[in-house]
Formats: structure tokens, sequence, C-alpha cells
């Protein structure tokens, strides 16, 4: 893949290479994402932040990101809040917004949405999620997360195990993760949902057709047995046809410290893409979970600005420049910790 000036709106796009590249790239911006170092390669540059769907980490992130670079940040949040809502097209949201905009990152309810809105922009457009299509950053950065958490056992993607528990059908995060791992080799993948919400068959055959050994269950104790990786899910409500019918699957498949102690390895590392459910009947990781060394949800987040940053560096071919503009931090920064 060529990022420079690149959309990235799927990870259909990349090969394994690419994502070592973007790897490397993200491991080098943790001083900047730290604090311990601030760069202004990007001073003078714009991110049209556009969130048309609910969003917190993925949003702020992107702009965080944005910021850590010295680029600047302007946002639309809501379609209501948008020339959309008078019934402006994409197509004319996108040539206007492109022209104010180095780069914009997109999230959208409907499927297909941030391709087209890409394809009218005039600047390069990421994905930040369409529907229950696909979410390639999230993907990329629970990768990168998978990689760094296995790096203290010695141990990389190739040969993982891993279990993907809950909302399957419309889980985005999970979509994509499943076709970036389609890139490595020798993975186990654990299916673990309602059998009304297993992962779209077109993935399933996809993961098989590279060679990794796929179960499908709706088990969980059995399925987080013996894995590296524990991924749960938040149902994703907003996508159903009526509450009515989403509450037939609420907190169906819960996680806690001692479902956890009793079925999981030792070592088992526990991802979330968040926001977890926290309210009493939907629940899927528990709260007393949150002592547990082994909860990986907020080293996700952190890492979800390293791959941010990484991809603007990429595609606004800055990369090899980062250093070169850059000073120490000036202000107090002991109290952060990954």
């Amino acid at each position: 893949m060529r990022f420079a000036g690149s959309h990235v709106l799927s990870v259909g796009q990349f090969e394994r290479g690419d994502v070592e590249a973007v790897f490397a790239v993200a491991d080098r911006m943790e001083p900047y994402a730290n604090r311990h170092r601030i760069t202004r390669v990007l001073e003078g540059a714009i991110l049209g932040s556009m969130f048309f769907e609910p969003s917190t980490r993925t949003r702020v992130s992107f702009g965080s990101a944005f910021n850590l670079l010295g680029g600047e940040v302007r946002e639309t949040t809501g379609i209501e809040n948008s020339a959309i809502a008078k019934g402006e097209s994409l197509y004319d949201t996108a040539r206007v917004l492109s022209g104010y905009s180095d780069v914009v990152a997109m999230r959208h309810p409907s499927e297909g949405s941030v391709a087209e809105f890409a394809a009218a922009s005039r600047v390069p457009v990421i994905n930040g999620g369409d529907g229950s299509n696909e979410h390639p950053t999230q993907a990329l950065l629970d990768l990168y997360t998978i990689r760094s958490e296995l790096s203290s056992q010695q141990r990389g993607i190739d040969g993982l195990r891993i279990a993907l528990v809950g909302d399957l059908r419309f889980g985005r995060t999970v979509h994509s993760l499943c076709k970036l791992l389609c890139l490595f080799e020798r993975v186990s993948i654990t299916l673990v949902s309602p059998a009304e919400l297993r992962m779209p068959e077109p993935i399933v055959e996809a993961l098989r057709e590279s060679g990794h050994e796929v179960l499908e269950s709706d088990a969980m104790e059995e399925g987080i047995a013996h894995v590296d990786i524990v991924y749960s899910t938040r149902l994703q409500e907003e996508r159903f046809a009526s509450p009515k019918e989403a509450a037939l699957y609420r907190g169906r498949f819960r996680l806690n410290q001692q479902v956890y102690t009793r079925h999981c390895d030792p070592n088992t590392v526990i991802m979330h893409p968040l926001p977890r459910d926290s309210r009493e009947p939907a629940r899927e990781l528990d709260d007393d979970l949150n002592d547990n060394p082994n909860l990986a949800i907020f080293r996700q987040t952190d890492n979800g600005v390293l791959v941010r940053m990484a991809l603007f560096a990429m595609i606004l071919d800055v990369a090899d420049q980062v250093d070169e503009h850059s000073r120490d931090v000036r202000w107090y920064t002991g109290g952060r910790s990954r």
C-alpha cells in the first residue's frame, strides 16, 4: 500500500508488510504520546473530524493523535448539527469540508457511507466506523495491542489463540480484526456468540481459507479456555430492530473474576473495544476485573493514539520528519503511566 495521500477505508487495503510498517511507526510515536517529547511536524495542518454517530474514544483519540503531531482539529458531531440534516448530500458535504481540511476522520451509521464520502473528498479520508461494516483503525490498534501483550511472553501474532465473545454479527470491530488476522499464520479462533449473532459467514470462510482453525460455539466457559486473548464485545443494541429484540441477548456472556479464574489460563489477556456496558443487566466485563493485571482494555485505548498518530504521519508523508520537529516537554508529566 502507498500510504502518502491515500484513504484508509478498509483493512482489505493492507498486506502484512503494511501492517508491520504502521506498527513500526507507532512504536516511534511512544515518546510523544507519553508526553516525554513534543513534535510540531504537522503544525498548520487541519484534521476535519466528522462523527455522525456517537463516539468518545475514537473521536477524541483521533483528535489527540493529530494534536500531538502539532496539527489542529475542527469537529462536526451528530448529523443533527450538520447540513446533512437540511438535506445536503454526502457528495456536497465532502466537497465542501475537504476544502477546509488536510485529512478527514469520519464515522457514519450507514455501511459504505465513508467510502462514498471519500470518493468526493479532495483530501485523504480515514474510516472511523461505518455502520456494522468496518472499523479499520480499531482493528489495527487491537492487533497492535495483541502484539504488545504477547511480546512479554516472547510470542508473536503467528500462532495466536483468540476467543471473540459476544455480538459478532453487528460488531464491526471484530469484523475488521478477523480480516486482519487473515494476514497471519496458524491462528486459532473461537467465535462465541448466540446463534442469531454469529460472525457473518463470509468472514468465517475467509479465516478458514487463510488456513486458520475456526470453532463456533455458544458456550463461553469452554470457548475462553486455553486461549491467549479473550476479546469481549458489547451488544450493539443500536443496530437491532427494537430494544425488545436486543434485550433477548443482554448480559448473555458475562466475564468476571470468578469466571476468569475458573476457566482462563493465568496469563490470558482480556480485551474489549469499549465502551463496556456498565448497566447491571447488560455487563459483559465486570468491574471486579479492574485490578486484574491481564485486563488490557485501557492499554488498548492508549495504543489507539499511537496507531492513529502513525497513520496520520504516513498518510501526510511526514513519518521520517517527526523527530526533526521535536523538543522537550515543559510541564509536569510524572503522573502519566501506560
